[in-house]
């Protein structure tokens, strides 16, 4: 489990998969999430523009990243 720190009121879907080091580029990341490979709060969400916001969490390639 990845614990992500939030700073101001949200992150864009892309960039907390970049910030926590899911993925390794901002096109990588739009690619999973347009696959459906991306669960935002137990949900598939296909949303690159998705906005995370605290106590949310994000499921990728086995790895879970919860936003404190």
């Amino acid at each position: 489990m990845i614990k992500f720190k939030l700073e101001g009121e949200f992150i864009h879907l892309i960039a907390l998969l970049k910030a926590s080091a899911l993925v390794q580029s901002g096109g990588e990341a739009q690619a999973v999430v347009e696959e459906g490979l991306v669960k935002y709060n137990g949900a598939v969400d296909y949303r690159k523009r998705l906005k995370v916001r605290l106590g949310d969490k994000i499921e990728f390639m086995g790895k879970t990243v919860i936003i404190e």
